[in-house]
């Protein structure tokens, strides 16, 4: 293999991983993108299966399920607080959508960061890390048995690298935010590419549907 292969081969390796997951999202009957995720996101009919019940604790340590937040909108996105690039601007994205729909609609929204690293993401580590973004965002982990339920019913692919040079490991994972309704129903996804100002255009429609 050649030396510029090696270099970019890891780089491939994620785009693939990440084209398969979307495959396995947008593979579903009934799926439609709307545009590259904007304004409506990615938008499934009713009773397509994913999301449900999952059973794990909060940034404060007390354990929380769906039913918790049942009359609001959940705002869920996956992924860990050693993420280097893409966790850390999607919560920026979710936090600044959160400003751009106003105290009365924020309110409305449960906004729910599920770590994949649950060995490294202890509750106090995730209290610290969400409220570098928002302190509206809530931060859940639980046992990686528990996360590995909560993510297979989202549909969530995430695993596990580890570099041959000793440093720290990595998640490699997909990257969708899933707005689910009052009943815990999904009521749309939106795209690893969706800016703040798609995102909360999204959440309005969706909110002003519901009225």
């Amino acid at each position: 293999m050649s030396r510029a292969l090696r270099l970019i081969l890891p780089a491939i390796l994620v785009v693939l991983a990440l084209a398969g997951a979307t495959l396995w999202l947008t593979g579903l009957p009934g799926l439609s993108p709307a545009g590259r995720g904007g304004a409506v996101g990615i938008t499934l009919p009713a009773g397509t299966a994913i999301g449900g019940g999952f059973h794990l604790i909060d940034e404060h340590g007390t354990p929380v399920s769906p039913e918790d937040y049942r009359g609001r909108w959940m705002l869920v996105y996956f992924g860990y607080t050693f993420c280097p690039d893409v966790c850390p601007t999607t919560l920026q994205t979710i936090a600044t959508a959160l400003d751009k729909l106003g105290k009365g609609e924020a309110e409305k929204i449960a906004p729910l960061f599920i770590t994949i690293d649950p060995e490294r993401d202890t509750p106090p580590v995730l209290a610290r890390y969400v409220g570098q973004f928002d302190p509206r965002i809530i931060g859940l982990t639980g046992t990686p048995a528990a996360i590995a339920d909560a993510a297979r019913a989202y549909r969530v692919y995430y695993a596990k690298e580890t570099p041959k040079d000793g440093s720290p490991y990595t998640m490699d994972h997909s990257s969708f935010i899933y707005l689910m309704d009052p009943e815990g129903r999904l009521a749309a996804l939106f795209g690893p590419q969706t800016t703040a100002d798609e995102l909360a255009a999204g959440i309005k429609q969706k909110l002003g549907q519901d009225k």
